[in-house]
């Protein structure tokens, strides 16, 4: 079979390896979709464990299962989250699945024809996509319950304004997320095609990342945002975030600068307007299962968001594009297909 190999984002090889058996507990699928998350091209994240095969927003195909798995059969369209948490452990008890110490088994890249799906997450991470759910939509579901689980910490409810910093794939589905609450939503990005897209998905308000994005705000709606999510590393938009958020308000730093870049949090300001700063790393089992909620009635549509669906062997363009992120928002590799469709 196929496999992508990534060794930084411009050395990504294409290699061939030998296609596994799955033994008891273990179950294989054949790799419909696979989408190119914001994290993967994170060379400071991802480095230290190169080479490795990423891939971690999966829509699979069974194709067979071994001894003594239960609940899936060959043919079952599922999805499959990248770890799960144990459950039980001192983070978990209290809801921080992400944090969760006994986390071993990590499903193996998306990036591949094929996956062998190891027994823990057969058993706790692979869910039956519903009926109505493409494989291309089982692509959204984990980055979308990464967004479910933020804005839930940060408290969002109808009503409130949030502004969204940084309108990648991720930014996108805050907004359409936010939107769906009843929110009075501002976007910001330097991309004015990104912006448009923020429009389309529901933005009541956009401004350029160039201009006065606070001295705006107060012009458009009165006052500065209830909660601000920052969805991009740029040190410039952390600079922003701190300028607009309300006094009582939540900033959620769902991105955040590389580890060499320093910042700095005007915490003296922040302590007497009571200023929150949260951060979101990931999601749990139940921002899955709203996820796949949000996806299956249409809640958040999802398949505006595609730009482009590639073959496994243009993978590179692919990391090209996110990378690039002018003219792409969610870029979904077909290893099986044998050309590109953009």
């Amino acid at each position: 079979m196929k496999v992508s190999y990534w060794y930084n984002n411009r050395d990504i090889r294409i290699e061939e390896v030998p296609t596994p058996a799955p033994g008891p507990g273990e179950m294989l699928v054949k790799v419909i979709s696979c989408g190119i998350c914001g994290s993967d091209i994170v060379e400071w994240y991802r480095l230290p464990r190169a080479p490795l095969v990423q891939g971690h927003e999966v829509g699979a195909e069974v194709v067979a299962v071994g001894g003594s798995v239960k609940g899936f059969k060959p043919g079952d369209r599922v999805f499959i989250a990248p770890k799960v948490p144990c459950g039980k452990c001192f983070y978990c008890v209290r809801g921080h699945f992400p944090q969760c110490t006994e986390v071993k088994e990590r499903l193996p890249g998306g990036f591949a024809e094929y996956i062998l799906v190891p027994p823990a997450l057969v058993e706790n991470g692979t869910y039956l996509l519903p009926e109505t759910v493409t494989y291309d939509q089982g692509t959204f579901i984990e980055p979308l319950a990464c967004v479910v689980r933020a804005q839930r910490l940060a408290g969002i409810k109808k009503e409130d304004s949030v502004m969204v910093i940084g309108c990648g794939m991720a930014g996108l589905l805050h907004v359409k997320l936010a939107k769906a609450k009843g929110c009075n939503v501002t976007a910001v990005d330097v991309n004015r095609t990104k912006l448009d897209y923020a429009t389309r998905s529901g933005a009541d308000l956009v401004i350029d990342a160039a201009d006065d994005v606070a001295g705006r705000l107060i012009a458009e709606t009165g006052k500065k945002a209830d909660v601000v999510l920052l969805c991009t590393a740029a040190q410039q938009a952390l600079e922003q975030t701190w300028k607009c958020v309300d006094k009582g308000g939540v900033i959620v730093l769902f991105a955040v600068p590389g580890p060499d870049k320093n910042v700095v949090v005007p915490v003296n300001d922040f302590w007497m307007k009571e200023i929150t700063i949260l951060t979101s790393y990931y999601c749990g089992p139940p921002d899955i299962a709203e996820a796949m909620r949000l996806i299956e009635s249409g809640d958040i549509v999802v398949d505006d968001l595609i730009t482009h669906r590639l073959a496994l062997d243009d993978i590179a363009q692919g990391f090209r594009l996110v990378s690039d992120g002018r003219e792409s928002v969610k870029v979904i590799i077909k290893p099986h297909d044998r050309s590109a469709d953009g």
